[in-house]
């Protein structure tokens, strides 16, 4: 664990730029953080650190609105297949070389950024959902285990499936906190969650809520279309220099 005097205000920087990410797009908290933070640390160091903010954040997201119960009767084998994937995954995230699982998550970020810049239009039917749900869940949970990141496929997936905008951002809510609370238990039976580290990332809540607030304030000056295209551009960036790590 690094010094004090080096971390606390790091993390204040992280989550102070990852809550204004989500304030301003909605979404993207656990990745600038997971992005940021594991240019200086073990990504499964990382993951431990976004739990609380995380969960915070999203659980608030989630519960804004009355779609809740119909989200969770719909998506629940999406949410099952998070949970299984995730707790697995998460062995790799813990056990793996940090230069291995570095590059891991750089492939994610650099993913999700491309996915995101391009935003194609896609849509999932009726007929093929009771499949494609909890398949899509195992995809998440994995990748969410093995980095961290928890928006591939599941963020694609849901906005396929065409919702109304205030019941997709109550669907992101509930994916994104169901992945953080599988996480932690991930991190937990693989013995990479301390008590300390629980702490500290409970401190992170703070800067992650002035970060929202700040976000929303951005937004409504510059709107999101140009500053997601800048966090995106940014995302990419940070996702090559982790991906390249390996390879120096």
């Amino acid at each position: 664990m690094q010094d004090a005097s080096f971390l606390l205000p790091l993390l204040a920087l992280t989550f102070l730029a990852a809550g204004l990410v989500k304030g301003v797009t909605g979404m993207g908290l656990p990745t600038v953080a997971m992005g940021l933070l594991g240019l200086v640390m073990p990504p499964a160091a990382a993951a431990a650190m976004l739990v609380v903010p995380s969960l915070v954040t999203n659980v608030w997201q989630l519960l804004v609105g009355p779609a809740t119960a119909a989200l969770l009767r719909r998506l629940w084998p999406m949410l099952l297949g998070i949970v299984a994937g995730t707790v697995g995954g998460a062995a790799l995230l813990v056990r793996v070389d940090p230069l291995w699982s570095g590059l891991a998550l750089g492939i994610a970020l650099i993913a999700y950024a491309a996915y995101a810049l391009v935003s194609p239009a896609l849509a999932v039917s009726a007929r093929i959902e009771p499949w494609a749900s909890p398949a899509v869940g195992l995809a998440t949970g994995a990748i969410t285990g093995a980095t961290g990141v928890f928006v591939m496929p599941a963020v694609p997936y849901l906005q396929a499936l065409r919702l109304g905008k205030d019941t997709l951002v109550q669907a992101l809510g509930l994916s994104f906190t169901v992945s953080t609370v599988a996480l932690a238990a991930g991190l937990l039976a693989h013995g990479a969650f301390r008590a300390d580290q629980l702490g500290l990332s409970a401190l992170a809540v703070l800067p992650a809520l002035a970060g929202m607030w700040l976000g929303q304030r951005v937004r409504a000056r510059i709107g999101p279309k140009p500053f997601r295209i800048c966090f995106l551009s940014l995302l990419a960036l940070l996702g090559l220099e982790l991906a390249s790590r390996p390879f120096l």
